[in-house]
């Protein structure tokens, strides 16, 4: 009796290596690693793009043709939604300092020394910050979604195939508005917070007006003047920079450029408060205060 065994069965054949999984061994180059990421090297890459724009505009704002008909507009347009807010802004602050300064004048005997000290306090501090924080939650904001509009609508991306630079022809006249507008409103809002100052001091403080204004003559000096102007200028340049970059540079499609706005007024306020210290420090140990 013969006993008949059951059919093995065929082994399976070997299966090639899934591709997706093992580009090496189907023969495939191997996808490119991440790079190694360092904390902070983020935020270090995108600050020198951004100083990189800086220089980029500094350099091409000697260039010619200069987009003059740009530059008006942006002007006209920066000047028209900051003046009203700067002016309505500058009235309660001056008025905050010089009830503040009045109240610790009062306090050291020094009442004679109140309008000297918040004029300095409006025109060398408050008045230049005003015009900076204004010029870029207003001014600012359009120009980064304008510029953000544009990039994800590849009219940038065209512009460079046709052989146009999109920052001469549209950052430089922006940023160039952005300092314009900010040296001449720092003097309107300089003057009002004045004026303001001198309303609460002398009407609700009880102050003269000679006291005040013979305080301010003994004090302030021309160099507080310059520094103002020098302060609002670098701080409009900031600005513009600012908004510029993160309008160039959005990430995603509507959306993107939406945070992009937020990000630069935010980028643009902190700068400006750490400039302005930088700026202040080197002021005051290089000018001497006046009777000093």
């Amino acid at each position: 009796m013969t006993t008949t065994l059951p059919p093995v069965p065929p082994s399976p054949e070997p299966q090639d290596p899934d591709p997706g999984e093992h580009p090496e061994a189907a023969g495939q180059p191997a996808p490119p690693r991440p790079a190694w990421s360092v904390p902070g090297a983020g935020a270090l890459r995108e600050t020198g793009k951004l100083f990189a724009l800086a220089l980029s505009v500094a350099r091409l704002s000697f260039k010619r043709p200069f987009q003059l008909r740009e530059f008006v507009e942006q002007f006209w347009f920066i000047a028209s939604v900051t003046i009203l807010p700067a002016a309505l802004v500058s009235i309660p602050f001056g008025a905050v300092i010089a009830l503040q300064v009045g109240s610790l004048t009062q306090q050291f005997g020094a009442q004679s020394f109140t309008g000297g000290a918040s004029v300095l306090a409006v025109i060398q501090q408050a008045s230049p910050l005003i015009v900076a924080l204004l010029i870029s939650g207003a001014g600012g904001s359009a120009i980064c979604a304008d510029l953000g509009s544009r990039k994800i609508r590849e009219e940038l991306d065209a512009m460079e195939v046709m052989g146009v630079s999109p920052v001469q022809r549209l950052v430089v006249p922006r940023v160039l508005a952005t300092m314009g507008v900010a040296v001449l409103l720092n003097g309107l809002v300089s003057v009002v917070g004045t004026l303001g100052g001198y309303f609460f001091n002398v009407i609700l403080q009880g102050g003269t007006p000679g006291a005040y204004l013979s305080s301010f003559s003994a004090l302030a000096q021309l160099p507080d003047l310059y520094i103002s102007e020098i302060k609002a200028l670098i701080f409009g340049f900031i600005a513009g920079i600012v908004a510029a970059y993160r309008g160039l540079n959005p990430r995603g499609g509507p959306k993107g450029v939406g945070d992009a706005v937020n990000q630069s007024v935010v980028i643009t306020f902190l700068l400006l408060f750490f400039v302005n210290t930088i700026l202040t420090s080197i002021y005051l140990q290089v000018v001497p205060p006046k009777g000093g």
